[in-house]
């Protein structure tokens, strides 16, 4: 039993059913060995979009997503994504190759300081160096990836210890026969030596430690535990409040177990909800107490703000969206986070979903604050109406809020949308509703371009019998769209839209009118379609708005019988996001 075995054994242990690569000499064992164990291996074509979708396991299951990616480059190339998931605070393990045991450092192929170049990026690097240490690590990784605040984990495992061990002998040691000097003898004993060491662990003793893995199911991970005082202040505050609102986090919708009990603690306390990140979907489209629009009107006026999993950073204007005045509950696992740029009244480092979860049994039945509330829904009502008439307006070729509109209405209830891009993504924000919990993929807070296409086969993965939406600003697109092969070759049909304005609008609106220019801003109405069309997927172009539905009802009677699909919706601008630009 080689190590790539090992590794296949340990991560069928842990529950992976989907390994996300570009292959390279340096892990080809590990993926072989995958195929046999009856994991699925898609290979992608560029190792960041591996990374990305292993990713999105990670957020729509709860269990951590797998990329294997080569030594050197193949991972260099996956710093990004590593960078993104910290951020986005995603677990995941990535497997790297690295050069052999003896060579690192004496100018070996692909061999560079992978520790170094991405230990920002990620929770721990584990480096192995024997295999003894393969079946350990490997659960060590998954534990550590899960805990406290989640985030990516890389192991590096040496080409060396990967291959059978007769044939790595066969590496070191068969060199011919040398001059018999004296070096050459100390050469031979040294490698010989290094060998036994490398392979000290007996077959049978790894076999019983992989079963002992596969027995014992899902290892536990760290969470902070519930403080009984923490829930008692809290409730008090929530009690006595008369203009509260809460604002829900990714990090509230971390484990998928503990969903339907967080809906109904949402029922429970009665407070106006605001969602963000991953947890928007959570309360389906229509119910009482969400709110999608004027969230920082409501906050400014609020008496008390309960953020579960979200830190007071830009998206909360680093806390001066919150009226000075109010009382602040901050729930997180992150201890920084809590106390990020605004100390609140309560931190409690804890579990968002658990820490609500408690709360809602003492609040069943509270306080009614209808005057409050219909404030509110006055205010979303006036802005739903703002966005029909601005749908409604003229401009070269489609109005993009109306193609958005109809994108909505096209939806089935257990899609999954998937959003990279900038002014036509952050515009579906306001109009693309998804349908329940977990069915909205984002890049989080690090703003990262280039998510889509590893997103959006990651997902349709972990939910084959859903539609998966990408929705594309033709920037983004340049990013990944090459992965149409992947998803033609591997049969993942993904239904992608492209919102086609011919430049990168989210930076030219601010910059032409503040600077004067629009370099580097330009695009084309390039013909995105025909790239799809190449790598035999089914392909679209609209350019008028009694188009729209007829391509949209199309493109999902193809992709569910099995087809990739892009559609090249070409798009005016509007001035719906002026002013929106981010310090």
């Amino acid at each position: 039993m080689n190590g790539g075995a090992v590794i296949a054994r340990t991560l069928n242990g842990h529950g992976v059913r989907n390994l996300f690569t570009l292959i390279g000499g340096h892990i080809s064992p590990i993926l072989t060995e995958a195929k046999k164990s009856g994991i699925r291996v898609v290979d992608f074509r560029q190792e960041a979009d591996a990374v990305f979708a292993a990713d999105a396991v990670g957020r729509l299951t709860g269990s951590p997503g797998v990329a294997v990616v080569t030594a050197g480059p193949g991972l260099a190339n996956g710093v990004t994504a590593l960078m993104n998931a910290k951020m986005a605070q995603s677990a995941l393990v990535v497997i790297a190759g690295a050069a052999t045991t003896v060579l690192r450092g004496r100018g070996a192929l692909q061999d560079i300081d992978q520790p170094s170049l991405v230990r920002h990026a990620v929770k721990a690097v584990f480096s192995i160096t024997k295999s003894c240490d393969l079946v350990h690590t490997l659960d060590s990784a998954f534990v550590l990836a899960q805990s406290g605040v989640p985030g990516p984990v890389l192991v590096e495992c040496p080409i060396d210890l990967v291959y059978d061990e007769q044939l790595v002998r066969k590496w070191y040691l068969d060199k011919g026969p040398g001059s018999g000097a004296f070096m050459d003898r100390m050469v031979s004993w040294y490698l010989r030596r290094h060998v036994d060491r490398i392979f000290a662990c007996d077959p049978q003793g790894m076999s019983d430690r992989i079963a002992d893995t596969m027995e014992r199911g899902r290892i536990a991970p760290d969470v902070p535990g519930l403080d009984d005082r923490g829930v008692a202040r809290a409730t008090a505050l929530i009690v006595r409040s008369e203009r509260p609102a809460m604002v829900l986090g990714s990090q509230a919708v971390l484990d998928p177990g503990k969903l339907d009990a967080l809906i109904q603690s949402v029922n429970a306390i009665g407070v106006p909800v605001y969602l963000a990140g991953m947890a928007r979907g959570l309360l389906g489209t229509a119910h009482p107490l969400q709110f999608h629009h004027r969230r920082n009107s409501t906050l400014a006026e609020a008496d008390l703000v309960v953020l579960a999993g979200m830190p007071c950073d830009f998206r909360l204007d680093y806390g001066r969206a919150i009226n000075p005045k109010a009382e602040v509950i901050s729930i997180n696992r992150s201890k920084r986070d809590l106390i990020l740029n605004r100390r609140p009244r309560l931190a409690v480092n804890a579990d968002p979903a658990a820490f609500l979860i408690a709360c809602s049994s003492s609040l069943a039945g509270g306080r009614e604050r209808k005057a409050w509330i219909q404030t509110l829904r006055m205010r979303e009502q006036q802005r739903e109406d703002q966005i029909r008439g601005l749908a409604g307006q003229g401009t070269a070729y489609i109005n993009p809020l109306r193609l958005l509109e109809r994108i909505d209405s096209t939806l089935a209830d257990k899609s999954i949308i998937v959003a990279d891009g900038g002014d036509f993504v952050a515009t579906a924000s306001y109009i693309v509703q998804p349908r329940g919990p977990l069915s909205w993929l984002d890049p989080g807070v690090f703003g990262t371009l280039g998510v889509g296409a590893g997103f959006a086969i990651g997902a349709k993965l972990c939910r084959p019998t859903s539609d998966v939406w990408l929705l594309w600003g033709d920037g983004a697109a340049g990013f990944s769209i090459i992965e149409f092969d992947t998803m033609v070759r591997h049969r993942i049909p993904v239904i992608a839209v492209i919102g086609n304005d011919a430049g990168w609008t989210q930076i030219a609106r601010e910059q032409v009118e503040l600077l004067g220019d629009d370099v580097a801003t330009a695009l084309r109405y390039s013909n995105y379609h025909q790239v799809a069309q190449a790598f035999d997927a089914k392909a679209f172009v609209v350019s008028s708005e009694d188009e729209i539905e007829p391509v949209l009802r199309q493109a999902v009677e193809v992709s569910r019988k099995g087809t990739p699909v892009l559609v090249n919706a070409l798009i005016g601008r509007t001035e719906f996001r002026k002013g929106s630009i981010s310090m």
